[in-house]
């Protein structure tokens, strides 16, 4: 097997290279870098293995030269420090490297209308394929929705309420994570939710909803936060005494982290008083005390998919939109029901 290693310095791996490697056709090698997605599952494996070990990287300025294609896509985004934005954009970066393609990711100030115009303005006079328009807020996708796009874009669909058009498994997962709060006999839930103009916090607190409404439940109260541990230890510390409840159910693990420490200092034990669960699984999540009860999200899935929409849309070829991966995690964040705060 040839690995990057093994050629002579400065001599750069060819597709015919790739092709020896994979076992395949140049032909095969040269669809698949064009994007074409009809090259068969086992076939595509191989080549990218061989890419990867090979340290192949196409010339993509003399392809857009020879194909009169550019193969630059750009992300407008926010807060991609955030856990949702950021991981989508990860998914759809990597997916646009396997089929040849750059993605440029642009942040934006949603605060500032001017600032979200001109970053839109600027990527139309650019040489780009298509946009990628993660339009995690209500103010995101109103700007997406005036802007006059040159080149095809894709909102992301599980960034939009209800229009995914695919099994929803997140809200699946939630109503696994309910049914487990429920069976410890848990009837009273605190909601810590995220921005409301987040379409995310809105989908989410519909799930959790839905998911208590089938057993005859609802939210004992719901408290916003930003995403921050520290807003989720605001909200607790901030609970009057008539805010009972025997579970804190949080829209992300960060603000589940907050309600942990929280709860600490009230003197209250997780989870012999109180059970908290989170969203989005964080690698932190498994190492806080006590490690905490999540939904894991397949949040680079979806970016994946998303690039595979646009690539379908850039390139005139269907593909057919696919769920993104939810499972709850069970951990040593909850319990049976036997306190409650205040």
């Amino acid at each position: 097997m040839s690995t990057q290693a093994d050629r002579p310095a400065g001599k750069q791996p060819t597709i015919y290279d790739v092709a020896r490697q994979a076992g395949v056709s140049h032909q095969t090698v040269s669809r698949l870098l064009k994007g074409d997605p009809g090259i068969k599952p086992l076939n595509r494996e191989r080549v990218l293995k061989a890419l990867d070990e090979l340290g192949y990287r196409p010339n993509l300025t003399a392809r857009s030269l020879a194909t009169n294609r550019s193969h630059r896509v750009a992300a407008l985004t926010q807060e991609i420090t955030q856990v949702g934005p950021g991981r989508v954009a990860q998914g759809a970066s990597e997916e646009a490297r396997k089929h040849g393609y750059v993605l440029d990711i642009i942040t934006l100030d949603v605060d500032d209308r001017a600032n979200v115009e001109a970053a839109i303005k600027l990527v139309n006079q650019h040489d780009v394929a298509g946009i990628l328009a993660l339009a995690s807020t209500d103010e995101l996708r109103d700007a997406f929705e005036a802007a006059k796009f040159q080149v095809p874009v894709v909102i992301p669909f599980g960034m939009v309420a209800g229009e995914s058009g695919a099994p929803d498994m997140r809200g699946e997962a939630i109503r696994e994570l309910i049914d487990h709060l429920v069976e410890f006999g848990h009837r009273r839930f605190l909601h810590l939710a995220g921005p409301s103009t987040w379409v995310a916090a809105r989908n989410r607190r519909q799930d959790f909803d839905d998911a208590l409404a089938a057993h005859g439940l609802a939210l004992e109260a719901v408290v916003h936060g930003d995403w921050s541990a520290k807003s989720g230890y605001d909200a607790v510390r901030a609970l009057q005494p008539d805010r009972v409840c025997t579970a804190i159910v949080a829209a992300n693990d960060q603000m589940a982290i907050g309600a942990i420490l929280a709860l600490s200092e009230l003197g209250l034990r997780v989870p012999d008083d109180v059970s908290v669960t989170g969203m989005d699984d964080i690698p932190e999540a498994a190492y806080v005390r006590p490690p905490l009860t999540t939904v894991q999200l397949g949040l680079e899935e979806e970016g994946r998919d998303t690039f595979r929409q646009l690539l379908a849309l850039m390139t005139g070829e269907a593909t057919e939109r696919r769920p993104t991966p939810a499972t709850m995690v069970l951990r040593q964040s909850t319990g049976p029901a036997s306190g409650s705060i205040g």
